[in-house]
């Protein structure tokens, strides 16, 4: 077969301890799957989960022990910030139920949904689709997956960000509003997960702007630290 133009290479990212790395299907992200940051946000309760998704050439992949580097996107003046735990689906799967979810994970990392605030706001004020504030260009940095085997009690895992050393978010992968299983039952239910898809599960309270220069680094127990610095 020929193509007009070479097609794009195959987005991976690294898996702890394996020579093999984690082909990328989609990224799937949550929005405000933590009660405090959905109050920061305006809103309570234990609404219905809602998805949103970016291309998998947001990824900015960090390699264990590095730092990555985000350029400061254009068009925006106020670039959050949103640690997050990324879910790996190894095994695919329709209407897959919560109490079968977890078979289908392959691992997991650190990532972080970085978000144009004011382009989404205006958005949102219009009641258009806000693609402009969450899936641009290396908007998704993302460190290596350890494999679930590997991870601990990811369930009660702690996760935190700091920003040049300072502490800016702060929780535990159990306040999530929608669990990991509960999370995937009902994203397989509008769609057919692939093994290779990325589930961004969402992010707890404290999201706040960084301007060039800033040095950001996440952790989840378990699972090592994501280093991103924007330039």
């Amino acid at each position: 077969m020929t193509y007009l133009f070479n097609p794009p290479s195959v987005v991976s990212v690294p898996v702890l301890g394996r020579g093999e790395r984690f082909p990328v299907h989609r990224i799937y992200c949550v929005g405000r799957n933590y009660v405090e940051h959905a109050k920061e946000m305006g809103f309570t309760g234990r609404e219905p989960p809602f998805f949103f998704l970016k291309p998998a050439d947001a990824l900015v992949v960090v390699e264990a022990g590095q730092t990555g580097e985000i350029p400061y996107p254009s068009l925006t003046r106020d670039l959050h910030h949103e640690i997050e735990l990324v879910v790996a689906i190894g095994k695919g799967g329709q209407n897959i139920p919560a109490a079968q979810a977890l078979e289908h994970v392959y691992g997991y990392a650190v990532g972080l949904d970085m978000t144009r605030r004011d382009l989404q706001g205006e958005m949102k004020k219009q009641g258009r689709p806000w693609c402009i504030g969450k899936a641009f260009d290396l908007s998704a940095p993302i460190g290596p997956i350890t494999p679930k085997e590997q991870a601990g009690d990811i369930a009660h895992a702690a996760i935190a960000l700091h920003v040049n050393g300072q502490a800016r978010q702060h929780s535990s992968i159990d306040k999530l509003i929608w669990n990991i299983a509960e999370t995937i039952e009902h994203l397989s239910a509008a769609w057919t997960l692939q093994p290779g898809d990325l589930i961004y599960s969402g992010t707890p309270e404290g999201v706040a702007a960084v301007v060039s220069g800033d040095l950001m680094e996440g952790h989840v127990a378990g699972l090592g630290e994501l280093r991103v610095r924007v330039r």
